[in-house]
């Protein structure tokens, strides 16, 4: 069953979502406010695997979303070279988005 998590005081992000694989991982999306504009937002998306004590994210992507409903892939982030690069997607901006 997948878990909600909202943002309370003390917290950073707006919302977390994650479910279990049927191997082991977790898949997890978490929803960030934008840095310099908190009405934007910024999606990502993570597998994530346990290894002994800790996790390792074997997959991850990250979407920034405009104040005005536009959608782009942010860069990888430096230090996970070992993660599979997000291929490019075109995503279309229109009044069918979901608020």
């Amino acid at each position: 069953m997948p878990s909600l998590t909202l943002m309370s005081a003390g917290q950073r992000y707006k919302a977390r979502f994650s479910t279990k694989l049927p191997n082991g991982d977790f898949l997890g999306i978490t929803v960030w406010p934008g840095k310099s504009d908190p009405n934007a937002e910024v999606i990502t998306v993570q597998i994530r695997h346990p290894t002994g004590d800790s996790w390792e994210t074997t997959g991850r992507i990250a979407i920034y979303r405009t104040s005005d409903g536009r959608y782009s892939l942010l860069p990888e982030r430096q230090g996970t070279a070992t993660l599979a690069k997000p291929e490019p997607v075109e995503l279309s901006a229109s009044n069918e988005g979901y608020e």
